[in-house]
């Protein structure tokens, strides 16, 4: 059926002398494709293209109308699909697309694939701590592979939100508090989804999220308000978005907060302004869920009129689940508000897209049921699922307990995670599944065999007050060996709309652990987690912690090869965890004031209760072994702006293991025409030492390194005195100095 129609276009196309739909690439470039199909569409047809539905698999957001889609698109009136899942059942929907609409145009499906399809990687945030951006890379290409084989031709990541407030859900599904980092990784996942040629079936757009500032909302409350200067938003939270561009990102979505007064889906100056005319940005941007007709609720739309005359100035090209567009635009054109100018722009970047994903040639080319089958949970991925979850852990403290001993009798496995199966996947976890997790008892089990007894109590609930469980537990760990207290988050504790107040261990958890650490017995916590979280009284009394985080699939046995030494540990943290909630937000990279602290002195910035710094800072992470840094060495004291300095640094394993190691770089601008922050990362690299050996790290500055927003808003390096740090963490550094001169 599909081939007669599209033979009977090709004869029809060509009689009119517009050749369009069959065409090959080798016929005609994209852009003319897409000119002569638009020449061919109706102002609905076209305004179609712009109006994303959603189909009726899982909601990922509130449905605003009840809506007959199948019929829409047999009307043309939509262009793309979101949260339709599975080989057979895309290729049900595509079929109607383009074998029962007039032009047979066919959609987009879209899907969060966030950190994995079916196999489950750790939470972003936990990828983000392995400090290994080949590893990150491929846990997008196999997400990307998966959701491909699946029907999906569109993630809606990675989410490159930059934030510092720990309370704030989503800080869980992106890679922490630093711009330099978050771009890195931003790009490292873009590739993984994207690959390098959009016509092959295994690769997928990416999306450029939230743009902008959606990280940073008043009281760390999703969806909240957002108030920064400029300079903070060009410095801090601009970068990620602009590597992206870089990177070629195929879309970008505006997100839910308003920024200044003004909700990013209207603000033209951003959006238009910005991203497509400063940045050159060629793709296509969608609004998030129903974010155009929520511009009413914030107050500056009167109605769905004026909230899609915003939206289309400002360059929203396709608009997500909210029918403001579908019902709208034509009168907007008609009344003179935007012009087919804006229309047609939005149009030809969402076909653009659809040519160049090969859908013209074969529109169920991701609709593949046997290769489905075939690639979803392979061996293959789940081992990389292992890998992945183990390099994304970070030791928090040792005193001499991890590893533990296989060779243990009896190991205590206590608390509320420990066969929670369906947490460990966390949110955003696409079509992963708790039946196919391994948790913490499997995973030991599988480590251990039948040789060491396994005890298990819960002791405690995520939420509530009830310590009934205690005694038990209490018990269990009395008659153990070594205990195991496997505490933290619920899956459904971070994520969209998931913020907290509280950001400490959740319901009696804190003080289970508490009771535990009385046994006088060898004690593990292992935290599972999607944010950072503030536990001071945990460090105090526990003699080792490993922060997991929410592990995904295979996260049983990773947390099984780290505790009992098979794998060393070497993730780094990328958000700083605070000693209390009233530390945030808190990051490594703050400033100086004019009244710095100190300790004996009453009128500094201080607390009065408490630290100024975290108690886990961003870049710390412990080993089984030890590392010794040399001094940096520097290959000049001064630099002029086309020359370049390296800065090198030898480290070696001074213990008795082989390891990994995150060497960081730090640099300061002492004095600028704005004040500049007490440092700023500048490089990384992530090395391996077996025990003994020692290796010098060369990192390399050039003036464009030290750029920044000068007074008068200028990116660009002003010559004057700079430090620079090398060590393990952004507090555990040495420094050295140098001169930028004209």
């Amino acid at each position: 059926m599909y081939q007669l129609k599209s033979l009977f276009i090709f004869l029809a196309a060509i009689l009119a002398g517009v050749g369009v739909l069959a065409q090959s690439d080798t016929e005609k470039d994209v852009a003319s494709r897409v000119d002569s199909l638009m020449n061919r569409m109706t102002l609905e047809e076209k305004i179609g293209q712009l109006n994303q539905l959603t189909g009726d698999g899982e909601v990922t957001g509130p449905v605003t109308l009840n809506q007959d889609y199948q019929q829409q698109i047999r009307e043309g009136m939509v262009g793309s699909m979101l949260n339709v899942n599975g080989a057979e059942y895309t290729r049900k929907i595509q079929r109607i697309a383009v074998e029962e609409s007039r032009l047979g145009i066919p959609l987009i499906f879209g899907y969060d694939v966030i950190h994995g399809y079916k196999t489950i990687f750790p939470v972003p945030l936990g990828e983000s701590a392995s400090w290994d951006l080949e590893a990150i890379e491929k846990a997008a290409r196999i997400a990307a592979e998966e959701a491909t084989a699946a029907g999906q031709h569109w993630t809606f990541a990675p989410m490159m939100d930059i934030s510092r407030d720990a309370r704030w859900g989503r800080v869980m599904e992106g890679a922490g508090e630093d711009p330099y980092y978050g771009s890195k990784v931003a790009r490292a996942r873009i590739r993984g989804f994207q690959g390098e040629d959009f016509s092959k079936d295994n690769t997928m757009l990416a999306c450029a999220k939230h743009y902008v500032a959606y990280g940073a909302p008043r009281g760390g409350r999703d969806y909240n308000t957002v108030d920064m200067s400029m300079r903070r938003l060009h410095e801090t939270y601009l970068p990620p978005f602009k590597a992206a561009v870089d990177e070629g990102v195929a879309t970008f979505m505006s997100s839910f907060n308003e920024l200044n007064g003004v909700p990013l889906t209207g603000s033209r100056e951003l959006v238009r302004g910005l991203v497509k005319d400063q940045w050159g940005f060629d793709g296509f941007i969608v609004s998030d869920w129903g974010s155009i007709q929520e511009m009413i609720p914030h107050g500056v739309a009167a109605d769905k009129y004026e909230a899609g005359d915003l939206a289309m100035n400002a360059g929203i090209d396709m608009d997500m689940e909210g029918k403001v567009y579908q019902q709208e635009l034509k009168n907007l054109l008609e009344d003179g508000r935007i012009t087919d100018v804006h229309i047609n722009e939005a149009v030809r970047r969402i076909l653009t897209k659809k040519f160049e994903l090969g859908l013209f040639e074969d529109p169920y080319k991701y609709c593949d049921q046997e290769r489905e089958e075939r690639e979803l949970l392979s061996d293959d991925n789940r081992a990389f699922a292992r890998e992945s979850a183990r390099k994304s852990m970070v030791l928090l403290k040792n005193g001499d307990v991890l590893p533990l001993s296989k060779d243990l009798e009896d190991i205590a496995l206590i608390g509320p995670l420990v066969q929670a199966d369906d947490e460990y996947i966390g949110t955003w976890s696409a079509r992963g599944e708790g039946r196919h997790v391994i948790n913490v008892m499997e995973g030991f089990r599988n480590k251990l065999g039948d040789e060491t007894n396994l005890s298990y109590a819960q002791g405690a609930s995520f939420t509530g007050q009830s310590k009934e469980g205690f005694a038990e537990a209490l018990e269990t760990a009395r008659q153990a060996d070594a205990v195991v207290a496997v505490v933290g988050e619920s899956a459904m504790m971070s994520g969209e709309a998931l913020s907290r107040m509280d950001i400490g261990l959740p319901g009696v958890q804190k003080e289970l652990v508490m009771e535990l650490t009385k046994l006088d017995k060898p004690l593990v916590v292992i935290l599972m987690n999607g944010r950072p979280l503030a536990i001071p009284e945990v460090d105090k009394k526990a003699p080792a912690i490993l922060e997991a985080w929410l592990p995904g699939t295979e996260g049983g046995n990773a947390i099984a090869d780290v505790v009992f030494g098979d794998y060393n540990p070497s993730g780094k943290l990328t958000a700083s965890f605070p000693y209390s909630v009233g530390q945030v937000p808190v990051q490594y990279e703050h400033k100086n004031t004019g009244r710095p602290k100190v300790e004996d002195q009453r009128y500094t910035s201080k607390y009065i209760d408490g630290p100024n710094k975290p108690l886990y800072p961003f870049g710390y992470g412990l080993s089984y072994t030890t590392f010794e840094y040399a001094e940096p060495r520097l290959s000049q004291k001064e630099i002029g702006f086309d020359e370049t300095l390296e800065v090198s640094v030898k480290v070696q394993n001074t213990g008795e293991l082989a390891g990994e190691e995150v060497v960081q770089l730090y640099v300061r601008d002492m004095v600028g025409s704005v004040t500049r922050p007490v440092k700023e990362l500048k490089g990384f690299e992530k090395i391996r030492l077996e025990a003994g050996q020692e290796k010098e790290v060369v990192f390399e500055l050039e003036a464009e390194d030290l750029a920044f927003y000068t007074k008068d808003m200028e990116y660009k390096a002003e010559p004057g005195y700079f430090k620079v740090f090398t060590g393990s963490s952004s507090e555990d550094v040495q420094e050295g100095e140098f001169t930028l001169k004209r």
